[in-house]
């Protein structure tokens, strides 16, 4: 066993009760290791998530909340401002499974809606179970660059207002 796959293996207690919040720069290290925690949608190039980024996505470049389990970060969400995207979207491979990254991801949609973007657009690895949820979740593909990512779009909720 590799020394990722011991670290994603240790069980932590998942009945503590679930809470949600804006991530607070505190959380940055928990968020930066469950990012690299994960065995889906691996970052192959630390540096190319800096732990200055995490800061920059709190306030100044868009919005980020945690999912926490006790006192314990277990998933982080981060939307970005600029092109109306989610920039990240990650929870400890030892707390999937709870509804944690769908919670996480609605504050997200939630937040860049009421900013009044008028879809939301998001990356993730092909063949991926974030791939098959996003699928099977109202998103649609969407043009995407010249990359190993399938991308998708989701446009925002119609408004109907009382006659």
């Amino acid at each position: 066993m590799n020394d990722r796959m011991k670290r994603c293996s240790a069980p932590l207690p998942s009945s503590s009760p679930l809470h949600f919040r804006r991530a607070r720069p505190a959380d940055i290290p928990a968020m930066s290791a469950i990012r690299l925690r994960v065995t889906e949608n691996v970052l192959r190039d630390r540096n190319k998530v800096t732990l200055q980024m995490y800061a920059d996505y709190l306030d100044l470049l868009g919005r980020g909340w945690v999912g926490v389990s006790g006192n314990t970060v277990v998933g982080f969400a981060y939307a970005s401002r600029a092109d109306a995207s989610i920039w990240a979207l990650f929870v400890d491979p030892r707390h999937e499974g709870r509804g944690i990254g769908r919670r996480l991801l609605g504050f997200a949609m939630d937040w860049l809606f009421a900013t009044g973007a008028p879809a939301v657009s998001l990356s993730t690895g092909r063949g991926t179970r974030a791939e098959r949820f996003y699928a099977a979740s109202s998103w649609t593909l969407a043009a995407g660059g010249a990359s190993d990512d399938v991308h998708f779009r989701r446009l925002a909720p119609a408004v109907r207002l009382p006659t």
